[in-house]
């Protein structure tokens, strides 16, 4: 197979690990919402998360201040909605009302999870040694709620510019992992 070279800036695309998710933040001047897509795993148990936030996003300051948050993961019916909280900033809009979605009470932090959404983590923040060089937070996922009438959500990927793919078929294979 012949490979062409492919432009550095654009490598983010195909390796985008998740989900793209909601952060939900709280501070002393509400809760506010961002659109994410760069997360990662890093520990099963517990659950260890890594995230990349943008020191120029209004929920950079919130998570550095309060140390909490909840990562929603909402499914392609949200697409727009999800879109459209990337695409504005809390410090001029309540994107909870902008966008008509509903906070429910955490039962861990502060920050509220998104009720239209699939599946909600609440995470504090147990390693901030990176924040200031790489922007990035590492969260242990202290509560986790799912909706169980959705057998098979269809969760968003960004690939870029503006582009995304919808998880559908899965595949079963043998696995000795437990």
């Amino acid at each position: 197979m012949a490979k062409n070279s492919f432009p550095l800036p654009k490598v983010y695309g195909l390796l985008e690990p998740g989900p793209v998710v909601l952060v939900t933040t709280a501070g002393k001047d509400g809760a506010n919402i961002m659109t994410q897509s760069w997360h990662t795993m890093i520990e099963f148990e517990p659950p260890l998360v890594g995230c990349v936030i943008s020191n120029r996003n209004h929920s950079f300051d919130i998570l550095k201040a309060t140390k909490e948050c909840v990562i929603n993961i909402p499914t392609v019916e949200l697409a727009e909605k999800v879109v459209g909280c990337g695409n504005t900033s809390g410090r001029n809009i309540d994107k909870f009302k902008h966008f008509g979605l509903t906070p429910v009470a955490a039962s861990c932090v502060q920050a509220p999870l998104i009720d239209e959404c699939y599946a909600s983590l609440e995470c504090k923040v147990v390693d901030g040694k990176m924040v200031t060089r790489y922007n990035f937070f590492i969260l242990e996922v202290l509560k986790a709620w799912i909706d169980p009438s959705m057998k098979h959500p269809r969760t968003i990927h960004h690939l870029g510019k503006g582009a995304f793919m919808v998880a559908g078929k899965t595949i079963k294979l043998p696995s000795r992992m437990k």
